[in-house]
């Protein structure tokens, strides 16, 4: 999938650290880098008020139209990308994302090629993230929403289950000088922040339903993740708090939403744009009096 024309700056500032300069502080260079239980959809549990928001919802992810069409794009697209080079992941690629850089490195999902880490962080502004905040970014990856949400937010942790994730968030976040803001940690969703909340939480999941093949692929692929997700995220809310997740009709996005409504949250649309080959939408998840625990 080609990267939104929006996320690349035709003016990008020069960062005040260099690349090298900071991978080496983390042991990132070419040459020491290395390499549930189900996917069921529950029965969703709705009542009357949030039937509408769930059609709206549900209308963000619809199928596209001509998928013969839009299968053949998808086919022609991953030439151009081989072609391009830009099919690695274990290679070290500088990216720009709306005039923000990030040094994507081996095994680390890019957040500009999929498109959806670019589109979850352009909506990261003062809107959504307060001065004051605190902010969870679940599945960081390169850190690309964990960077955007600490230019406004007060605190934020960024969590990745990929020990080369982590390294090079990291790294991104000291490169944009912002590691006094940002703090990175290992581990499964939300074990490495188990007693803790936050105002606001950010997730990029995995859309593909399989057991992972190796830690790059946990990116992309999962057994049991939205349901998890799903079960845990309000306890890790504080009062007033909320979740912004991005998925796409690429893959099995509805699983999430399906989830989230069988736990009582209310969804909105805070987001969405179609591309030729697939549609994304960032969904807002406000936890419900019902459901939210104290």
């Amino acid at each position: 999938m080609p990267p939104c024309a929006r996320c690349v700056s035709k003016s990008a500032p020069v960062p005040a650290r260099s690349v090298p300069t900071v991978s080496a502080l983390y042991g990132a260079t070419p040459a020491a880098a290395a390499p549930s239980t189900s996917c069921r959809r529950p029965q969703p549990m709705l009542d009357l008020a949030q039937q509408q928001a769930a059609r709206g919802a549900q209308q963000a992810l619809r199928p596209l139209r001509f998928p013969r069409l839009t299968g053949l794009l998808g086919k022609a697209l991953a030439v151009s990308y081989r072609l391009t080079g830009k099919h690695r992941y274990d290679d070290f690629r500088l990216e720009h994302v709306h005039g923000v850089p990030l040094l994507v490195t081996p095994s680390v999902f890019n957040p500009k090629i999929p498109r959806t880490g670019a589109f979850l962080a352009a909506q990261l502004d003062a809107r959504q993230v307060p001065s004051d905040a605190e902010v969870l970014d679940m599945g960081t990856g390169s850190g690309v929403c964990a960077i955007f949400a600490a230019r406004h937010a007060r605190r934020v942790v960024a969590v990745d289950i990929n020990p080369a994730a982590v390294r090079c968030a990291g790294i991104n976040a000291r490169l944009n000088q912002l590691e006094h803001r940002i703090e990175v940690r290992t581990g499964d969703l939300f074990a490495p922040v188990a007693d803790e909340r936050f105002d606001l939480i950010t997730f990029n999941p995995p859309f593909l339903c399989g057991a992972p093949r190796s830690d790059r692929d946990r990116a992309w692929r999962s057994m049991d993740v939205a349901e998890r997700f799903a079960a845990e995220l309000s306890s890790h809310l504080k009062p007033g708090g909320a979740g912004l997740v991005v998925l796409s009709t690429f893959g099995n996005a509805q699983i999430f939403l399906e989830q989230l409504r069988h736990r009582g949250f209310a969804i909105s649309v805070l987001a969405e744009r179609r591309f030729l080959n697939e549609r994304l939408a960032v969904f807002r998840l406000e936890p419900s009096r019902l459901w939210y625990r104290a």
